[in-house]
């Protein structure tokens, strides 16, 4: 079977859309997130969706076959916040471990079954590493700018648990995506460095995306895309790109940029556009894919995909719209 390298350098690879838009096409209730085992649990627990994978897994399975029927080579596990500092919210902290190891499951039982019926398009299983919900660059105290909800050591053992969670239940690539903060994403590749070299394992592959929030280009923590480029190379990723808060059309020109900068694969899932007054998306499957056609005709690809508002409708348009063109060839580095 070929090897995740191999395939990237044949052909643009496409990337899930978002988990969350097709939890929400199934109206899931208090009772739904609850199911048997927590129906109980004495904080309301709607919206935690990473919880589905324990309660409902078949619901979370079947959202991964929907995204590999539409031509997904990667999918993403449903653990965006399946730490013990984002699961502090509903008191479940002592449940992220468990939490990866069942969403990476899914997802494997869910790749692993369309890789049989077709060896030549392997599928591959990355584990969502999430920014969290407290920042180490920003104090959430406006009269105490020093003030810091959370210290890096506390970053580095959630990031370290989820990392052991995911890698116990088989993912292929880590995902450390959305990155607000560079801060935390650095806690986070610390801490895979640190779970492999610790565990005597051989290292998984990373992927890191970060997020441009505005037309600014820069991370809501006030990075540019170059600064924050130079602050992640030394992980040596597999890919470095873009996701989230902009549609395809704001974030074209970032995307370009990173083409020309990165010496690794280059990746970009963006929203089906930007949210509506009501916070929902309107871009159609094909406006996303005609827009995101573009990119690959001038070489800023290596993997595409969708986030927020995107469905495997919109995945299997973008897919369509890029096969016939070739990946973003890795520049050759001179040696200074």
């Amino acid at each position: 079977m070929k090897s995740l390298r191999e395939c990237l350098q044949e052909r643009i690879l496409i990337i899930d859309g978002a988990m969350g838009t097709m939890i929400q096409q199934h109206k899931p209730t208090e009772e739904t997130y609850r199911g048997e085992r927590f129906k109980n649990w004495h904080t309301d627990v709607k919206g935690n969706n990473d919880l589905l994978s324990i309660t409902q897994p078949d619901m979370i399975e079947g959202i991964h076959r929907q995204y590999l029927e539409a031509g997904a080579d990667i999918i993403e596990t449903n653990t965006f916040s399946s730490t013990s500092v984002a699961q502090a919210d509903y008191d479940m902290q002592e449940l992220a471990y468990e939490l990866n190891v069942a969403s990476a499951q899914c997802a494997r039982r869910a790749a692993d079954a369309f890789t049989q019926q077709n060896p030549d398009k392997p599928r591959f299983v990355a584990g969502a590493i999430g920014p969290l919900n407290k920042t180490l660059s920003l104090s959430p105290d406006v009269n105490n700018p020093g003030y810091r909800a959370v210290s890096f050591d506390e970053v580095v053992t959630a990031y370290t648990e989820q990392i052991k969670g995911l890698t116990d239940g088989g993912v292929d690539i880590l995902l450390i995506e959305t990155i607000f903060d560079t801060l935390n994403a650095k806690a986070a590749i610390f801490a895979a460095k640190e779970f492999f070299r610790n565990n005597h394992l051989p290292e998984l592959p990373i992927m890191i995306s970060g997020t441009i929030t505005d037309a600014s280009g820069r991370t809501l923590s006030g990075q540019t895309l170059e600064a924050f480029y130079i602050s992640v190379m030394h992980a040596n990723p597999l890919s470095v790109g873009l996701n989230c808060a902009l549609g395809a059309e704001q974030m074209r020109p970032h995307i370009e940029e990173l083409s020309q900068i990165a010496s690794c694969f280059t990746s970009a899932y963006p929203n089906a556009g930007l949210p509506n007054a009501f916070g929902e998306y309107d871009e159609q499957p094909h406006q996303t894919a005609h827009i995101i056609e573009s990119w690959a005709k001038e070489g800023f690809l290596n993997i595409v995909g969708g986030c927020c508002g995107t469905t495997p409708a919109h995945i299997q348009h973008i897919a369509q719209s890029v096969a016939a063109f070739a990946p973003r060839p890795l520049p050759v580095l001179e040696n200074i």
